[in-house]
């Protein structure tokens, strides 16, 4: 994985430039400015967020959970996890992608997780797979259906999300139940990413012997839920051919996949595309509904 370091121009004067530049800031790491440009919409949200729920023992182990406020029936329950490299990152800064999903009737949970250094794999994974364990039993109480959970992420929570899902062994190390996953929505995601080039990569991912076990596309299997694969083509954070190769042997077995390439757009767009100001950059919030409407086998 390779880092962009393209800043986004200071001063739009127009709404499309404005628009490109909350994804350059996304992708250059100006995390705070891009954050606060998508987020301050999102507050006013019809959802109520229930924020800081524990899900585990850790001060990491936290989830913010948004909800409706519509009234409804059940609604499908989406558990997203953030990005950043697996060692960086807040749910707190994500607020708008709770916001985006409630706005179509979901009920959202962002889980936080461990970070590198503090842990390597699987810590993280283990994190992910009792975040979405405690998702599936608790998601009745606000109002979701059981039987149609979904897992999400963008960039390096797309990874926890595909990697969750395919490979058994964290659900089983969790001692929980494993959730009825009905859907994997993965945003700019790394699902085949050999050979690991970066020092901290190597080290989080080591040794070396068992590097294939963080791969999503080594534990493809025919099994597997429905996924929707979302990348833009000028992504030169996490290349766009982790998506293409994954489609590729997701559909080899036989797993319904709908794959979305976005020309234009870079690494963050396709998650900054959930926000209010860059709602217009690309139809992500869209396809997740598309794909989240999608008849379910039983």
């Amino acid at each position: 994985m390779t880092v962009d370091k393209t800043a986004a121009t200071a001063s739009g004067v127009s709404r499309r430039t404005a628009l490109a530049g909350l994804g350059a800031l996304f992708a250059a790491g100006c995390g705070r400015v891009a954050f606060m440009a998508a987020n301050v919409p999102a507050v006013f949200g019809a959802y109520q967020r229930h924020a800081n729920l524990a899900y585990g023992d850790g001060p990491q182990h936290r989830l913010d959970v948004y909800v409706p406020r519509a009234a409804a029936g059940p609604r499908p329950l989406v558990v997203f996890w953030h990005g950043g490299r697996w060692s960086f990152g807040d749910k707190a800064d994500y607020r708008f992608v709770g916001a985006a999903l409630a706005e179509l009737g979901y009920v959202a949970v962002l889980p936080n997780y461990r970070h590198y250094p503090d842990v390597k794999m699987p810590g993280f994974m283990d994190d992910a797979a009792r975040a979405a364990s405690w998702a599936a039993a608790h998601g009745g109480e606000f109002g979701a259906d059981p039987n149609l959970v979904f897992l999400m992420g963008h960039s390096a929570g797309a990874h926890l999300a595909a990697l969750v899902t395919l490979d058994p062994r964290y659900f089983a190390a969790s001692g929980l139940p494993v959730p009825p996953i009905a859907g994997v929505i993965g945003l700019s995601g790394p699902y085949d990413f050999l050979p690991l080039r970066e020092a901290d990569v190597q080290d989080m991912f080591g040794p070396p012997p068992i590097y294939p076990q963080s791969q999503p596309i080594h534990f493809v299997h025919a099994a597997a839920p429905p996924m929707l694969l979302v990348h833009g083509l000028q992504d030169d954070t996490v290349w766009p051919k982790n998506s293409r190769n994954f489609a590729t042997l997701l559909r080899a077995y036989g797993v319904p996949v709908t794959l979305k390439l976005y020309p234009k757009l870079m690494h963050a767009d396709t998650v900054a595309a959930l926000s209010l100001p860059a709602r217009g950059r690309a139809p992500t919030l869209a396809d997740i509904a598309a794909f989240v409407r999608q008849p379910r086998s039983s």
